[in-house]
């Protein structure tokens, strides 16, 4: 089939040639006899040969090649109108009556030369009226070869400095010439499929003319072209004109415009065998010698050329981390030479330069190996260098990287210090409140990621985190010291499954030792102050302590809090916020089902709390419900306590009612019935925990007080308490229908 298939196109190409000189045979006569309609009658039927789709693009050209030599005869009947008596405008315009758009285009190719020739009209227009007709074949091998003609017969009459056309009066100038063979170009470009060195006498061309100098090739033709090798996405076709871009070109233009040259690399298909040869060294020395050579050269040029080496590097050497290296001290080096760097652009240059490495790698890791990496971020001011700490912790959280060792994290910490304290003439006092709360964040879920397996190294990781942080001042130590506590706790259980201690630099990693410097770092905490996140943080360690069985320092935290709390929480009784007082007694209450803590601690702390004096009635019912969780612990035997808890319940109900009554005695109404479906809810769950002093008759009583209190006139709709106590009712319903000892236990409780 490969065979046939050859012999057929063979078969074609003869049969296209033999009808080209046929044709060209009678064109000829009409030539010899000055018959122009004849001679556009066969030159016309001749050119209709090249609208064949059977050929390949080889075959393809051999017959246009045969067709191009029977018009350059043409091209010179045409110009001698004494032989046809037409004028070359009337000419033009004849032309435009061919039968076949392929045919009608070439012509007009033919026409268009001696019409620019004879200067009758500006060669720009007759350009741009050429190269924008020739978009009617869109055939990509048709149309290649057409626009090839077209920009080779028109080669000779372009407007270039020194040519006759440039000083025409109609104002053609070379800009014309560069606009019209690049749009040519770029036309060319799109149809191209593989006739790669059709597209490249553009450009050959256009290194000839002498209108295109450094300044017109570096801001004008190069940024253009490249676009196009950009945007075609087609390996060969990048390759090839990569290498006819360097071929064609003075190197002189190449080393002036290599910025523009290295920032088209990383977005090539494949690079070009000069850029895979030695690359990095031959081009690191270029980029030197460049800025050697121009001593006034702005230092945002300088590191926009280190920018695009870097780029160019990571995209060819990836594995190359000394290359990588070696241009950030390159640009240290640069940048020591101003005292302070007051270019905004340049600073903007160096935060490119620093993103590359971490967008290429992925990693973070890989760019704390780099030693030159830190001293570029020493020379950005305070605001950027925040900045590029946020991008270096986005790229963090991004890949999900772990920095496992303190040493790591030391390097870290310094590259994000503008984050974790104040730099030099700025305060946190000074920052937008939304920046800052976002930054501080970014922050505390870093140092959650900051992780190592074995318990030595993770004590040293906190032990570093600890020794950056604590120097934040008061505005930052409520977002970064709980990670930081929360990362010691987990090292203290990590101790516990080890079952043994861990030697650090400052003191044993022992549970006791741990526990006393979180005890020193979540007191920094309540003098900044921030007593509410101190609490909670002291309770969080309590109870850490308890699981550890080390009931002196589990007493010792709840007393902490204790004391917090009244010192510092309990004021604001009288004050600012009675719901932080709530919320802060409640969690206490909750904190305190810890087994090991012996009786006579557990009711102390008990009695303490029960003394507490809330102004609220909902508030005084809500405290006094919680309290009942303190005699009734579930996991402990002797501290089941019954009678006591139901002693706090029906307290709770006396509340809920007065508070009822005083709402319809103040508003008219008798308010929400949210506090007895609270109260029920308490009931139910010491009724299922076998509390003997809660019976389901009492459930009963209550649903059917909430029931009628629902129905009550006086009382004030509120969807969500309707809603809490219809989930309250189903979960009944779901009890009973479960059988077995739980389903007998609420069987007599009817909904």
């Amino acid at each position: 089939m490969l065979l046939d298939g050859i012999e057929d196109e063979e078969k074609w190409l003869a049969e296209g040639i033999a009808s080209v000189q046929q044709n060209a045979l009678f064109m000829h006569r009409a030539l010899d006899a000055n018959n122009l309609r004849d001679a556009l009658k066969y030159s016309a039927q001749m050119l209709s040969e090249l609208r064949t789709s059977k050929l390949s693009p080889h075959k393809y050209y051999e017959l246009y090649m045969r067709a191009f030599d029977e018009l350059r005869k043409l091209e010179m009947f045409f110009k001698d109108e004494s032989r046809h008596g037409v004028s070359v405008v009337d000419l033009y315009e004849l032309v435009h009556h061919a039968g076949n758009i392929l045919p009608r285009l070439y012509l007009l190719c033919t026409v268009g030369s001696v019409y620019m020739k004879t200067k009758e009209a500006p060669p720009k227009d007759v350009l741009k009226d050429l190269v924008e007709m020739c978009r009617g074949v869109q055939h990509p091998v048709r149309g290649l070869f057409l626009r090839s003609y077209l920009v080779q017969v028109s080669r000779d009459k372009l407007p270039d400095i020194g040519a006759d056309y440039e000083r025409d009066r109609e104002g053609s100038t070379v800009m014309d010439a560069i606009e019209f063979v690049l749009q040519n170009f770029v036309e060319m470009n799109k149809l191209w499929v593989r006739l790669h060195h059709q597209v490249g006498k553009n450009l050959h061309i256009l290194s000839q003319l002498d209108g295109v100098d450094l300044e017109v090739y570096r801001e004008n033709v190069l940024p253009r072209v490249l676009e196009q090798v950009v945007n075609c996405k087609d390996e060969l076709a990048q390759y090839y004109l990569m290498d006819c871009i360097i071929q064609v070109f003075p190197d002189e233009y190449h080393l002036q415009s290599l910025e523009t040259l290295l920032a088209a690399c990383p977005h090539l298909q494949v690079l070009p065998e000069f850029l895979q040869v030695e690359a990095f060294a031959k081009l690191s020395s270029a980029i030197g010698k460049v800025i050697e050579a121009q001593v006034d050269m702005p230092v945002v040029g300088a590191i926009t050329l280190y920018v695009s080496l870097l780029t160019f590097t990571l995209r060819v050497h990836p594995d190359r981390l000394d290359y990588v290296d070696q241009i950030l001290g390159a640009c240290v080096k640069k940048l020591a030479e101003k005292p302070r760097l007051e270019d905004k652009r340049a600073t903007k240059q160096i935060v490119v330069l620093l993103s590359a490495p971490l967008e290429k790698y992925n990693d973070i890791v890989t760019a704390l190996t780099l030693s030159n990496y830190p001293r570029v971020m020493d020379h950005l001011d305070n605001e950027t260098n925040k900045v590029m700490a946020m991008v270096i912790i986005q790229t963090i959280m991004k890949n999900s990287s772990c920095i496992s060792t303190a040493d790591k994290v030391e390097v870290l910490f310094e590259l994000i210090k503008g984050l974790i304290k104040d730099l030099d003439g700025t305060t946190a006092d000074e920052l937008d409140e939304e920046d800052f709360k976002e930054e501080q964040n970014s922050v505390a879920r870093l140092i959650n990621m900051l992780y190592n397996e074995n318990p030595e190294e993770l004590l040293q990781i906190i032990y570093t985190v600890r020794k950056h942080i604590m120097n934040g001042g008061p505005t930052r130590l409520p977002f970064t010291v709980p990670p930081l506590v929360f990362s010691a706790l987990t090292l203290i259980r990590c101790l516990q499954a080890h079952d043994g201690d861990v030697v650090g630099e400052e003191v044993p990693a022992t549970p006791k030792a741990i526990f006393q410097l979180l005890n020193q770092t979540i007191e920094a905490l309540s003098v900044v102050p921030s007593p509410e996140l101190a609490l909670k943080l002291f309770l969080q360690c309590a109870e850490a302590a308890n699981d550890c069985e080390l009931e002196p320092i589990a007493y010792e935290f709840f007393t902490q809090a204790y004391v917090l709390y009244e010192e510092e929480i309990a004021v604001i009784n009288y004050s600012l916020d009675r719901s932080l007082q709530l919320n802060s007694e409640s969690t206490i209450h909750g904190e305190w089902f810890l087994n090991p803590l012996s009786a006579e601690d557990f009711f102390f702390l008990g009695n303490q709390d029960s003394k507490a004096q809330l102004l609220k009635k909902p508030d005084q019912c809500r405290a006094v419900f919680a309290c009942s969780h303190l005699f009734w612990v579930d996991d402990q035997d002797g501290d089941k306590d019954g009678e006591r808890v139901l002693l706090c319940l029906k307290r709770a109900l006396r509340i809920a009612n007065a508070a009822q009554q005083m709402a319809n005695a103040a508003r008219g109404s008798s308010g929400p019935v949210t506090l007895f479906v609270e109260i029920l809810n308490k009931y139910l769950y010491f009724f299922e925990k076998g509390n003997p002093q809660i019976t389901s008759n009492m459930i009963q009583d209550l649903v059917e007080l909430i029931t009628e209190e629902m129905q009550s006139d006086s009382v004030t709709a509120d969807p969500a308490s309707y809603a809490f106590f219809a989930s309250t009712l189903r979960y009944i319903r779901f009890q009973k229908q479960k059988g077995g000892s739980i389903g007998e236990k609420f069987e007599p409780i009817t909904v």
